[in-house]
């Protein structure tokens, strides 16, 4: 089955309730990048008229994680997946829509081929860039993905 933004926002309204409310939406998720946005609302504001940076860090390891998720499912194979190191940099106060990609869709394939050759776990950083409509950086954020094979 093919990962659709269509499918990704349902996951997102079941799995991740708190992500949905807050208005975090897959636009696109193709075999290198996914686009993920969210705007600027009052449920997701901080008390300096911003996005929340957990509501940000939501959105963009959305956009990578969806990545892990595709991949993993192409793969074949069980595989889990979990966060294991995040950082992020605030450069600009995020108001109006924020567009949150990740391109590293080549990260992944390599360290599941990687775990599948091995059979040993393996880590990837993956970069998902926050910007607002005026193309301007917000946030970027790292995420650092644990991934291996499942027990049989």
């Amino acid at each position: 089955m093919k990962l659709t933004p269509s499918k990704l926002n349902t996951y997102t309204m079941f799995k991740l309730p708190s992500a949905y409310i807050c208005g975090v939406r897959t636009k696109s998720i193709s075999d290198q990048n996914c686009v993920v946005t969210v705007k600027h609302k009052w449920i997701n504001q901080n008390p300096f008229k911003s996005m929340f940076w957990a509501v940000q860090g939501m959105a963009a390891e959305f956009s990578t994680g969806a990545l892990v998720i595709a991949k993993i499912q192409e793969s074949g194979q069980k595989i889990s997946m979990l966060v294991t190191t995040n950082k992020a940099v605030f450069t600009k106060k995020a108001t109006g829509k924020i567009t949150f990609t990740c391109n590293d869709g080549n990260k992944i394939d390599q360290a599941i081929a990687q775990t599948i050759k091995t059979g040993e776990g393996q880590t990837v950083w993956m970069q998902s860039q926050g910007v607002n409509q005026d193309g301007v950086v917000v946030s970027t954020f790292d995420f650092e993905w644990s991934i291996k094979l499942k027990s049989k």
